[in-house]
């Protein structure tokens, strides 16, 4: 948390955060999404308990300036995100965030596709899962480095005190 923090305070005015709505019900959703809401139902707005889904207080004292763009789906693009950067003319990405092989992943893909240039702060993603996290940032360095770039905190807040961000 320490890590995205310092994030964000590069730039809360060009930060937005992105936040992962799960449907009210399991008959709210569609697809597979039902199956796996009927399993993990604990996970549906009916039995959530509403505070899981707001940003965590470290982060929320951000907003504003820092924006929010909720999303049903584990990639931040089914939403106005594209538009709303594009109309900015925005086309790097600084990401960090939960987890590394779930909604980052499915984030970072989606970036890659558009075209961003993307910028992954090893030490400011985390999972749930030690191997699997590892094994992703293994991958984004190994098999995407023409579209992802792996940094470190310290590395990009050195970057950014000289110039070079």
């Amino acid at each position: 948390m320490p890590n995205v923090v310092a994030l964000v305070e590069l730039d809360p005015a060009r930060t937005i955060f992105t936040r992962f709505i799960p449907p009210q019900s399991p008959d709210d959703a569609v697809g597979a999404w039902r199956r796996y809401y009927h399993k993990w139902g604990t996970m549906t707005r009916d039995r959530l308990d509403p505070q899981l889904i707001d940003l965590v207080p470290e982060l929320a004292r951000f907003v504003p300036p820092a924006l929010l763009e909720d999303k049903p789906v584990m990639s931040a693009w089914h939403g106005s995100l594209h538009a709303r950067l594009r109309s900015a003319g925005i086309d790097s990405l600084i990401v960090s965030g939960a987890e590394t092989e779930v909604c980052v992943l499915a984030t970072v893909m989606g970036a890659i596709d558009l075209g961003y240039r993307v910028v992954i702060v090893a030490d400011a993603v985390c999972s749930g899962a030690d191997s699997t996290h590892d094994a992703m940032l293994a991958i984004y360095e190994s098999r995407y480095g023409m579209q992802v770039e792996t940094v470190t905190t310290a590395d990009l807040l050195a970057a950014r005190l000289d110039g070079m961000l």
